[in-house]
């Protein structure tokens, strides 16, 4: 399962059909092509270099408006679907995780109330006083504004802990959830294309902010493994984790990360406080048997750059990353090199 998340066959993919057959039996393929190109590098052979690089320019012009045209008279044509939803819950549930950046969580309410994919938003308050009421109506005013209708809530967590964040809650009708941070902002097609990515593999993570594990040497004997992040997974071209300030995953982990995963689990998360979405990224592995899938996007950041700019961000990461994996006593990570991509936004195919 893990070996092949996205596969594509040939056969499946209907590549072979009689039309082609029986051009390719008429010679369509195999004989009039050399002849016009043979013809055509007669005719350059006497040209000058202008002439030719011209002629080369026009030639591809032809390609491209004859390729769309064929895309057109095919079936091809960019279809851009006119809602998102799952069989199980309608579409997803947007968990914005917010401390202290009410600017941040009005702006990220309202884009992301916009999105068609959207079913409701939980706002993940943990905070040591509650939301004050014209903020509540504020937003409540924000999402009752737009066409597509959203139940608004907030989860007040009175015990502010790194567990707040994905503590279940017993009223989110669909099965898949967005995990994000108030200062994110995702675009709406592409948070929907990764919503129908998940959908083909709902018991894996699928996001758009990749990161990686590698082992760097031993320690006392113990594998030491090194926490990677942007620029190694784009040099190296894999990726073991996805983070949860951008992710999609079934709700059912949310359940799993609070009354399943180890205790001592647990009470490591409460003392170090920025490995929460290490932790999910483990959970998430290690039930699945399953890399994530990352998705190809742009990530819009709201103010000021996170803690992942600090300074030894990414030693703290890799301590706690090799902690979690001795509590776990195991590496359920797994590395991967899938990337999804919306084919209709991209210039090639």
């Amino acid at each position: 399962m893990s070996a092949a998340l996205i596969r594509i066959r040939e056969e499946e993919a209907g590549l072979s059909s009689p039309a082609k057959e029986k051009a390719a039996s008429r010679g369509a393929y195999g004989n009039r092509w050399p002849l016009l190109l043979g013809r055509l590098r007669h005719q350059l052979g006497g040209a000058g270099p202008k002439l030719k690089l011209l002629s080369c320019v026009v030639v591809l012009g032809l390609v491209l408006l004859v390729g769309s045209r064929l895309s057109s008279l095919m079936g091809w044509n960019v279809h851009h679907p006119s809602s998102v939803s799952s069989p199980t819950g309608g579409g997803y549930t947007v968990l914005i995780n917010t401390w202290n950046q009410n600017n941040h969580l009005k702006k990220t309410v309202r884009h992301y109330a916009s999105c068609a994919g959207t079913d409701a938003i939980r706002v993940i308050w943990s905070e040591s006083h509650p939301p004050q009421e014209k903020l509540k109506s504020h937003l409540n005013e924000v999402v009752a504004s737009k066409s597509h209708k959203h139940a608004l809530k907030f989860d007040i967590i009175s015990d502010s802990t790194v567990m707040s964040r994905f503590r279940p809650s017993g009223d989110i009708s669909t099965d898949a959830v967005f995990s994000v941070d108030d200062d994110v902002i995702i675009p709406c097609p592409t948070l929907d294309f990764a919503f129908t990515v998940w959908q083909s593999a709902p018991s894996t993570m699928v996001g758009f902010v990749p990161r990686a594990h590698s082992l760097e040497a031993e320690r006392n004997g113990i594998p030491y493994y090194k926490y990677e992040g942007w620029w190694s997974v784009w040099w190296k071209g894999t990726y073991s984790m996805i983070l949860a300030e951008a992710a999609f995953f079934h709700r059912k982990y949310l359940d799993m990360y609070t009354y399943i995963m180890p205790l001592t689990v647990h009470n490591y998360l409460t003392r170090e406080r920025i490995c929460e979405d290490v932790a999910m990224s483990l959970l998430i592995a290690n039930a699945s048997g399953s890399p994530p899938i990352w998705v190809k996007g742009k990530t819009h950041k709201i103010g000021a750059s996170g803690t992942s700019s600090l300074g030894g961000h990414a030693d703290y990461r890799s301590r706690c990353l090799n902690d979690l994996l001795s509590l776990y006593e195991t590496v359920p990570l797994m590395h991967t090199n899938v990337k999804a991509v919306d084919a209709r936004q991209e210039w090639f195919w």
